[in-house]
C-alpha cells in the first residue's frame, strides 16, 4: 500500500525480540512552547529551567486471524498512543487523530477522549500519522508522529499464529520546558508525568481541573485486554542514558586519537 517513510525523531536506541515479533524504539523528544501572552493571568507564568517530561509509547498490535478470513480482512489491528507504564494521558493530551491509508472509510479517525486508540481490519500494511493536540495550558502546537502497521512476524518461514500478534511499539519522551504554573499544579501528582524537584519557596496556584468527556471513564490502559502484549518500559531511563553515556565515550575516544603528539 503506502511506502513506509523514517520517522522524524532522533533515535537513542532499538531492541528487537529473537523472534522478530515484537520490536522497541527509543528515542526522546523536546517540543515548543507556546508563545508567551503578557496579558494572560498569572496561573500562565511560566518557570524558568524547569521541565516537565512525559512519557508515552506507540504502536500497533496485530492479530492474524486464520485460514478461514478472507483475503482482505486477514488481520485485526489496533494502534494505540499510551503511557510507558499504561497512565492516563488525558492530563495533557487533549484528543489524538489518526491517519489511516486512504483505502480506509473515514480514513482521519479522532479520538476525543483516552484511552487514544482505534482498531481496524485489512491485509496491508502502511504508514499511520499520529497527531497529539495537548490541552491548552500545555502546549498549543501539535506533536506529529509516525508509525508503520506491521502485520506479519520478520520470520515468515513456518505459518503465521493466530495467538501471538505483531507487536511494535515506540517509546518517547516529550519534554516541555518552561511550563506555565497552572500546568505544573495540575499535573505535579499525576503518574503520567515526571516533575522536577521544584525551587524551594515556589508557591503554584490551585489546579483547575480539566474538562473531560467523561468523567466515570477511565484513561489508563492498566485493564486493558490488550495488555498482555504491551511491552514493559520500566528500564526505558537506564536504556536511554546508556546509550547517551555511550556516544560520549566515542565523542572521548575521538577527540583522543586526533589530539598531536607531544
Amino acid at each position: 500500500m503506502s511506502n513506509s517513510n523514517p520517522l522524524p525523531l532522533k533515535r537513542q536506541g532499538e531492541q528487537s525480540s529473537d523472534d522478530g515479533a515484537s520490536a522497541i524504539k527509543l528515542s526522546r523528544l523536546k517540543i515548543a512552547i507556546p508563545s508567551e501572552d503578557s496579558d494572560k493571568k498569572n496561573a500562565n507564568r511560566r518557570l524558568k529551567d524547569v521541565e516537565i517530561c512525559v512519557p508515552i509509547v506507540y504502536g500497533t498490535i496485530a492479530f492474524y486471524l486464520g485460514r478461514k478470513a478472507s483475503e482482505s480482512q486477514s488481520h485485526k489491528w489496533t494502534v494505540y498512543v499510551r503511557g510507558a507504564s499504561n497512565e492516563d494521558l488525558g492530563v495533557v493530551v487533549k484528543r489524538v487523530v489518526f491517519q489511516l491509508h486512504p483505502s480506509f472509510n473515514n480514513p482521519t479517525r479522532v479520538v476525543e477522549s483516552p484511552p487514544f486508540e482505534l482498531s481496524e481490519c485489512g491485509w496491508g500494511e502502511f504508514e499511520i500519522a499520529i497527531t497529539l493536540y495537548f490541552h491548552p495550558d500545555v502546549c498549543e502546537k501539535q506533536l506529529d508522529l509516525y508509525h508503520h502497521l506491521k502485520l506479519y512476524p520478520e520470520d515468515e518461514s513456518g505459518p503465521q499464529s493466530t495467538k501471538k500478534p505483531v507487536v511494535v511499539e515506540s517509546y518517547n519522551e516529550i519534554v516541555f520546558p518552561e511550563p506555565s504554573e497552572g500546568f505544573l499544579a495540575r499535573v505535579q501528582n499525576h503518574p503520567a508525568v515526571n516533575v522536577p524537584r521544584l525551587p524551594a519557596g515556589l508557591n503554584l496556584p490551585s489546579p483547575v481541573p480539566i474538562d473531560t468527556v467523561n468523567d466515570k471513564e477511565r484513561g489508563d490502559t492498566k485493564d486493558h485486554p490488550l495488555t498482555q502484549w504491551f511491552m514493559n518500559f520500566s528500564e526505558a531511563d537506564e536504556l536511554l542514558k546508556l546509550a547517551a553515556a555511550r556516544q560520549q565515550v566515542m565523542v572521548s575516544l575521538f577527540n583522543y586519537s586526533i589530539m598531536p603528539c607531544q
